[in-house]
């Protein structure tokens, strides 16, 4: 029997997203009320299986977003491993917080999507990572409903629709880094261009930092730990440093070595540690099944011990990928106040 690659490839993508990053969405695209009426009265502490759908399409902002691609149309770039597939959407599966949550995925040509605050400026900026284990861009809940939040503190938004899939390949067992990561190009070109562009978009070019969630936030780590890029310089906005001035974790995954032992605290050897890299809040809840607690323990006690300044504000439950919406969880109502007290404290605010 043979077996279309590009199916199974979407099976991957269906299975993974759920078990790695349940959280996401379409920002602006596709509305909460297509959850079936018998599934819409659940309360928003549940997370209820709703049937996936997937249509092919390019990702669109909602109101207030302005969508900017991050290489000029004519450089080529590596593709991800669905090759020339055309970008689709689709939601994911449970619900959060009561809601569906969507991605982006099959993503060639990636992006940055800007949000502006309507009032106050302080100049800082965000740029927002979403999680979706590598193989999809979770877009709502990790994406633009966090830059609904960051626009309100007065800080231009920027989520990032990178490319997607691609799959961490496996040696003797066990799982490698690929050695060019097309998520952290993507997001080392973004942070160029927001420095690049400071200027026309009312930004402090040393006030821009990062926030990212599961995958996301492995590469929150990885941006914030090297100043070296994989792909090659294409203008002047390559010549802009790529490394944030501060950096928010949110259930990181990838980091831990567990092959010492359950409280072997040591980080793969991938993960590399840089003294140079920024102030960093770390956010994670006990429960989570998905990336274990000692997955940002390793990373925080490793940033301390090269001087990095780094703070953790871990709760009891919240699981993974509770994003920013309210549920009976404490975590996920707290953690943008949290957020917001530390930004002053960092005079970011």
């Amino acid at each position: 029997m043979t077996i279309d690659p590009a199916a199974s490839l979407l099976l991957a993508l269906l299975v993974t997203v759920a078990a790695c990053d349940q959280a996401g969405g379409v920002g602006g695209e596709t509305a909460d009320n297509d959850v079936p009426t018998a599934r819409a009265t659940a309360g928003p502490t549940e997370r209820i299986e709703v049937p996936k759908v997937e249509r092919v399409g390019v990702w669109q902002p909602g109101p207030g977003g302005t969508q900017v691609p991050l290489w000029p149309a004519n450089v080529p770039l590596a593709k991800p491993d669905s090759g020339d597939r055309p970008e689709a959407t689709g939601n994911g599966s449970p619900t959060v917080g009561g809601r569906r949550w969507h991605w982006a995925t099959y993503v060639t040509r990636p992006t940055m999507t800007l949000y502006r605050p309507t009032g106050r400026n302080t100049g800082a900026a965000m740029l927002v990572l979403p999680g979706g284990g590598f193989h999809a861009v979770a877009m709502d809940l990790e994406g633009t409903e966090v830059c609904d939040w960051v626009v309100r503190q007065g800080m231009t938004c920027a989520v990032l629709k990178y490319r997607t899939p691609q799959v961490w390949p496996q040696r003797n067992g066990r799982q490698q880094r690929p050695a060019v990561l097309l998520g952290l190009e993507d997001a080392q070109r973004a942070m160029a261009l927001l420095r690049q562009g400071a200027t026309t978009w009312g930004i402090d070019p040393q006030k821009i930092g990062v926030i990212g969630f599961s995958a996301g936030a492995y590469l929150v780590a990885d941006m914030s730990n090297t100043d070296e890029r994989t792909y090659p310089a294409t203008d002047a906005a390559d010549r802009q440093s790529s490394r944030p001035d501060f950096a928010i974790v949110a259930y990181t995954a990838r980091m831990l070595d567990n092959s010492g032992g359950r409280n072997d605290l040591q980080l793969q050897p991938w993960v590399k540690i840089s003294p140079r890299a920024p102030a960093t809040l770390i956010i994670h809840a006990m429960d989570d099944s998905v990336d274990d607690i000692r997955q940002p323990m390793a990373y925080a006690l490793a940033l301390n011990d090269a001087g990095v300044p780094v703070d953790m504000r871990v709760y009891a439950k919240g699981g993974h990928a509770f994003g920013m919406r309210p549920t009976a969880d404490p975590v996920t109502t707290d953690w943008p106040g949290q957020v917001r007290t530390w930004l002053l404290g960092l005079g970011v605010l």
